[in-house]
């Protein structure tokens, strides 16, 4: 498998209703190289994004549930004054899929902005 950060980016979620196996660990090895500071824990990725306050804490959040409303596939948040956890899998095939990497990467992208 050889793509990169910018092909993530600009790939569009595909719908998962099930049926598909989740990411093997080598693959999904392959994916986290291409994301910068996501953790893997048991079947979601993860990582926290630092703020100065809270208002851009919220905007970000804003932000993350605009991506996720075009990518119709949504993480779970955990937001507080001065950060925002960002949790990502799909629960369709309990577990990693492809969707996750690519939301996760255009969220780093958003971060960077």
């Amino acid at each position: 498998m050889n793509t990169t950060v910018c092909d993530l980016t600009s790939k569009q979620c595909k719908p998962c209703e099930g049926g598909v196996p989740p990411l093997s660990s080598d693959e999904i090895s392959v994916f986290l190289q291409q994301i910068d500071g996501w953790q893997l824990q048991d079947k979601h990725i993860s990582k926290i994004y630092p703020f100065k306050n809270y208002y851009q804490t919220m905007a970000f959040v804003n932000a993350v549930a605009w991506v996720s409303h075009r990518e119709d596939h949504h993480p779970d948040m955990k937001v507080s004054y001065s950060q925002c956890e960002v949790t990502y899998t799909t629960h369709a095939i309990g577990g990693l899929s492809e969707n996750d990497f690519i939301c996760a990467a255009k969220i780093d992208q958003l971060f960077s902005i």
